[in-house]
């Protein structure tokens, strides 16, 4: 057998009879705290480019996918073949330019497909009235505002009074990423002596800044409508 077939065998027999009581007794739920930790773990060593550890931290993100497989299995929902199969069908379909005849010349062509690509995977989908993208309630509030500002920048929406799109400009022209971390870093450290959460301060004006911005494309849509 190859290692993943040995690891998915171990993983149910962890959770057979006579496997592990903890094992067990786990659900999706449980364990999700869990694969936000190893994702942790594995992000630290990406950072450090500590390349012996990170093989650690791969395996112990790969355990929480045939985890999380093996209870969808159990479940008769679907197994780790399934998983596999569609996210590698997922790739071949969004590459045509690799598995397909489509000339593409460069990664901004790349891209600008792949979101073409995806945008028709999802039109038969429930739509949202948002101008955003529907993006993961848990994902840390740093990546939730970086990725509302990216959307506010791809679509061209317009901002409120909440953001300076000048000063926001002016100090990109000036950043670095060892000044971007000494800026956070303070910021995280005012936080704490000021007894503010920064997760939930970063949050809620990202969600403000979202919340001013659709409401003044909508305006526009009705104006121009």
């Amino acid at each position: 057998m190859s290692a993943i077939e040995d690891l998915q065998e171990t993983m149910a027999r962890l959770r057979g009879p006579g496997g592990c009581p903890w094992d067990m007794e786990q659900d999706h739920q449980s364990i999700a705290q869990c694969l936000v930790d190893e994702c942790s773990e594995l992000l630290e060593t990406i950072d450090k480019l500590d390349m012996e550890h990170m093989r650690e931290e791969l395996g112990d993100v790969l355990l929480q996918v045939v985890f999380h497989a093996q209870l969808a299995k159990e479940a008769g929902h679907f197994d780790f073949e399934a998983v596999a199969a569609e996210i590698n069908e997922k790739l071949v379909r969004r590459h045509p330019h690799v598995f397909g005849d489509m000339d593409l010349k460069d990664s901004e062509q790349v891209l600008a497909q792949w979101e073409k690509i995806k945008a028709g995977e999802k039109a038969n989908k429930p739509k949202s009235d948002s101008q955003f993208k529907d993006l993961p309630p848990a994902l840390p509030a740093l990546m939730f505002a970086y990725d509302i500002f990216k959307q506010i920048k791809k679509k061209a929406l317009p901002t409120g009074a909440s953001v300076d799109m000048e000063a926001i400009e002016a100090m990109a022209a000036e950043l670095d990423e060892e000044a971007a971390g000494h800026i956070l870093f303070e910021i995280s450290a005012a936080c704490r002596l000021k007894g503010i959460d920064p997760e939930s301060a970063v949050r809620k004006f990202a969600r403000r800044v979202m919340a001013e911005s659709e409401g003044l494309a909508n305006d526009a849509q009705e104006e121009a409508g």
